[in-house]
């Protein structure tokens, strides 16, 4: 009898174990590489919204690239969780007092401008896991693929260490793939744009 492929929650709680198991300075290391590979897309030049996440449980860190967002003269925003537990994404200005939400992930204030994920450039994403197709394993709470469900012309950039690689996320026909897999070591298309 063939192996069954693993399933979604022992994928979750295998991979998490194994960001979480890097060092800080591994840490450090994947969040300053990764930042420059996302400068070098060629979406970038002309990219002038772009979202971000804050960074828990291991993923990649996202400092080092809004550092260059900012240097850069884009805008940056932060994905948010309105009262209909749907995900938007409100700018984050330098000065903001970041503020946390249900879950105790900081967002930005309640006044701060939203955009909706068709008006943003590119849109980095944290994930849990990811295969060459662009399949993308996130925490389970479907936020990224009901917002994204609509389409847009944001570039979908997963954020990951390459020990996140497994060779088949399992899909569900909702799941929405990714453009790019970004890591420390190397950018993967998983898509024409």
């Amino acid at each position: 009898m063939p192996d069954r492929p693993p399933s979604k929650a022992h994928l979750r709680k295998e991979l998490r174990q194994r960001r979480r198991d890097l060092g800080t300075r591994a840490q450090h290391d994947a969040a300053e590489a990764a930042a420059r590979h996302i400068t070098r897309l060629p979406h970038w030049s002309t990219a002038r919204c772009i979202a971000l996440y804050l960074a828990n449980d291991g993923e990649v860190g996202t400092a080092p690239l809004g550092d260059l967002c900012r240097t850069a003269g884009k805008q940056l925003f932060l994905p948010v969780i309105d009262h209909r537990n749907m995900l938007t994404f409100a700018e984050w200005r330098e000065a903001d007092t970041l503020v946390p939400n249900r879950y105790g992930i900081p967002e930005p204030p309640q006044n701060s401008p939203r955009r909706a994920p068709g008006e943003l450039d590119i849109i980095v994403m944290p994930l849990v896991g990811w295969d060459r197709l662009g399949g993308r394993l996130g925490m389970g709470g479907g936020f990224y693929d009901r917002a994204l469900a609509a389409g847009g012309g944001a570039l979908l950039v997963g954020l990951a260490h390459t020990i996140q690689e497994v060779p088949q996320v399992p899909r569900e026909d909702w799941d929405v793939p990714l453009d790019v897999v970004v890591t420390e070591a190397f950018v993967h298309h998983c898509r024409e744009r």
